[in-house]
């Protein structure tokens, strides 16, 4: 409902639900930090937002549930399966309420969804899909079907054409909401360097706040003139720039999943979450992990970012390296295209 990487991951549940009842209405509740990258999505309906905070407020409890209970839903399908997303799933009134059995039914949510199911698959992709198994929905392709936004891509088009001039270029992600994931920003500048002289391929820096955008900063300058500042984004122009790019290096956050679901070439690091849950989902994708700190998610987001450390600038050049051969023809086809 909230965290962008897990929005963007579940998108396929509603591309399926379309695709087996194309006069299905469908409604996603979410948070409205998320909101924007899922609004005219062509799967969906009718987003429901919310604002952070919801569950602390009866009368925002009571608003939601008579929107909710106006739909008249049939069916309520929770790939998240905590407390607050079943909790809503609860209010919506819906006679057929689908959730997680086992690891990832938490909290309360078992006592709340209906209709509960053990995975069998680990990436939040594929057990997501899972869900639909009730609804008779078996191994659906996946599609995440993110619309093009003209009006981004010509903001990020100009951008392009002015600050960095070149049409092939790299995204590096140096940012994560957790600085377990991060992996140190200063050698983001090292692949930057490689990318420029092996590839002759400029990189564009994204950042989120005033921290990233320091450590961006710092990024550029140490690049020797291989990197660029990219301006503030929003998510629709972040998604229309990562489109776009001919690579995206970063660790386990939303963008690097964005990026995925647009069939950009991803390299993922990961230290104190798994490739196999988490990882980058597409052929066109890898994940580099050295040591995985396991525990409780409140107690991996604490920790300190060792993990990420262990993965060298070396492997991460070799990989790119990998991964722009692999894909090479695939942009030679769509040039001449």
């Amino acid at each position: 409902m909230s965290a962008i990487g897990d929005c963007i991951l579940t998108l396929p549940v509603a591309c399926a639900i379309r695709d087996h009842w194309p006069n299905a209405h469908l409604a996603w509740v979410i948070e409205s930090g998320a909101a924007p990258l899922l609004a005219g999505h062509p799967c969906i309906d009718e987003l429901i937002v919310l604002p952070r905070g919801w569950l602390k407020s009866i009368d925002r409890i009571q608003r939601l549930r008579k929107q909710l209970q106006a739909l008249k839903i049939d069916v309520s399908i929770d790939p998240q399966s905590i407390f607050k997303s079943a909790f809503a799933c609860r209010l919506s009134g819906a006679p057929h309420r689908i959730g997680f059995d086992g690891e990832y039914g938490r909290e309360l949510s078992r006592w709340m969804n209906n209709s509960r199911l053990q995975n069998r698959q680990p990436h939040i992709v594929d057990r997501s899909l899972e869900l639909l198994e009730p609804l008779g929905i078996y191994s659906p392709e996946v599609h995440f079907r993110l619309p093009v936004d003209l009006q981004q891509q010509l903001t990020m088009k100009d951008f392009l054409d002015r600050v960095v001039k070149h049409t092939t270029f790299a995204v590096l992600n140096p940012g994560a909401g957790w600085k377990s994931k991060r992996w140190p920003h200063e050698r983001y500048a090292d692949i930057a360097r490689h990318l420029g002289k092996q590839h002759a391929m400029p990189s564009v820096i994204v950042w989120a706040d005033s921290h990233e955008q320091s450590w961006s900063d710092e990024i550029v300058k140490a690049s020797t003139g291989h990197a660029f500042l990219a301006p503030p984004t929003n998510l629709r122009q972040l998604a229309e720039l990562s489109r776009m790019a001919r690579l995206f290096v970063g660790s386990d956050t939303g963008p690097l999943h964005l990026a995925a679901a647009l069939d950009t070439p991803c390299v993922g690091m990961y230290g104190t979450t798994r490739p196999k849950d988490c990882g980058p989902y597409g052929p066109y994708c890898i994940a580099l992990q050295q040591r995985y700190d396991s525990g409780r998610r409140r107690e991996r987001r604490r920790l300190n970012n060792d993990a990420m450390k262990l993965i060298t600038v070396d492997h991460v050049c070799k990989v790119c390296d990998q991964l722009l051969d692999r894909t090479s023809q695939l942009y030679t086809r769509n040039e001449v295209a």
